[in-house]
């Protein structure tokens, strides 16, 4: 990769928002990928993609070390893909294949694997922010100062779980960070949603619970955030909950059009002049970082790899008939 003569002192941080990029762009290229092999019936069953909310998912497990725990929803291809967990599983779980994550079980909302501490996308709203808690105390419990994010859309909010969950989380002290994705449009009734998460952010004190509001299309911006959230856990076992406001630009799933019968084109576009990837990738450049030819080339990387993904996928078996007797936890 070339880069200008104007590199900054501070290559640590320039690296760390190089490698932030690709990971984006991975995200993008990746979910870009999958909606067309969708569209080509390559893929069964729901399928939510993640496009514009790039910067959520890398900016938060870019504060992680590789031990600490990440719990999702169903909308969790792009934490999968920065946790470790390689374009070539992933898109084979897609695919319902044998050499996917899950081993074709799981699917796009079922996507795990333990040995990378990524456990699962989970298709129940809100259903998995008790498991969240689970695993950060687990971590008490063992005496491992390892750290659990836990992923829910702003949907989840109305859920009674969530706020048992937040209490006992505050009660006994566990190291998690609840993190709202605030997309917006949660599936119901949306702006009660956005209400919702608000006043829970502005009363977190109430559970002895720290939180922060965050710009959710600024990857340094979450990654601060998450930063000094992972920092309050790993040291003080503390909780905390962030609300980072996002937005996606495909709709709600595959099932769903592209700009849905509850938002204009014109709202979609207006928020792509955010996009939090030309947003880095145009901050970079200025700060000579990074020049269009670079770009251009990690672009045509990443391209490649998700290209090799696919070939992968479409290659590999399908699980033989006795797999359906089998946890996919055993090999």
């Amino acid at each position: 990769m070339t880069a200008t003569a104007r590199r900054p002192k501070d290559t640590a941080q320039s690296d760390l928002q190089l490698r932030m990029l690709r990971q984006m762009l991975l995200i993008r290229r990746f979910e870009e990928k999958a909606a067309e092999a969708y569209a080509l019936g390559k893929i069964g069953g729901f399928c939510h993609l993640y496009i514009g909310q790039e910067a959520v998912g890398v900016g938060a497990l870019a504060a992680l070390r590789d031990d600490d725990y990440v719990i999702c929803s169903y909308r969790e291809h792009g934490q999968a893909l920065i946790k470790g967990i390689s374009a070539n599983a992933v898109m084979a779980e897609l695919f319902g294949k044998a050499t996917g994550c899950s081993k074709g079980k799981g699917g796009s909302m079922h996507l795990f694997d333990a040995t990378r501490g990524f456990m699962g996308g989970h298709g129940i709203v809100g259903g998995h922010i008790p498991l969240g808690a689970g695993l950060a105390f687990a971590s008490k419990y063992r005496g491992t100062d390892q750290v659990t994010v836990c992923f829910f859309g702003e949907a989840a909010v109305n859920i009674g779980a969530f706020h048992e969950t937040l209490n006992m989380a505050s009660v006994w002290k566990l190291p998690v960070i609840f993190l709202c994705e605030n997309n917006r449009y949660g599936m119901g009734t949306a702006f009660e949603r956005v209400a919702a998460v608000t006043d829970i952010v502005e009363h977190a004190c109430s559970y002895d619970m720290a939180a922060e509001l965050v710009d959710g299309m600024n990857v340094l911006t979450v990654y601060e955030a998450t930063r000094r959230a992972v920092e309050r856990a790993r040291k003080q076992s503390h909780p905390t909950l962030l609300e980072v406001r996002t937005y996606r630009y495909m709709g709600h799933s595959m099932s769903d059009p592209l700009h849905g019968v509850y938002r204009t084109k014109d709202e979609v576009e207006e928020q792509k002049a955010r996009d939090p990837i030309a947003h880095l990738a145009g901050k970079l450049k200025d700060e000579g970082v990074i020049d269009e030819a670079a770009l251009d080339a990690m672009d045509s990387g990443v391209h490649a790899e998700v290209e090799e993904a696919v070939k992968f996928a479409d290659e590999s078996p399908d699980p033989e008939p006795g797999e359906l007797f089998t946890d996919v936890l055993v090999d």
